[in-house]
């Protein structure tokens, strides 16, 4: 894909070797279908952290715990979850047109 010369990736070991690379905690989002404050209410910032799980389980227990911000993509009662591209498209949509970035 011709995008990913644009993208800055790092690949961690563990959790833990990751949680040491967060320089403020504060700004790390985890999305979780369990949590009570959707994304559409939260202010992002530049470098924070928006952190998804697999689609069939979410995040860990483990990772979960790390973090105090959780949030949740507000669905119909009719429908049981999003896709993970599509959960990623509306929470780094929002994220970006909060920040305003602009395609450079």
């Amino acid at each position: 894909m011709d995008y990913w010369v644009h993208l800055d990736v790092t690949e961690y070991a563990n959790v833990e070797e990751w949680i040491k690379n967060i320089p403020d905690p504060s700004r790390v989002f985890l999305m979780s279908s369990h949590a009570e404050k959707s994304y559409l209410e939260t202010e992002f910032q530049d470098d924070d952290w928006l952190v998804f799980g697999k689609e069939s389980v979410g995040l860990s227990k483990e990772v979960l715990d790390q973090f105090e911000n959780h949030l949740t993509i507000p669905m119909s009662k009719l429908i049981r979850s999003f896709n993970i591209a599509n959960s990623v498209a509306f929470v780094v949509g929002e994220a970006k047109r909060q920040i305003g970035l602009k395609v450079k």
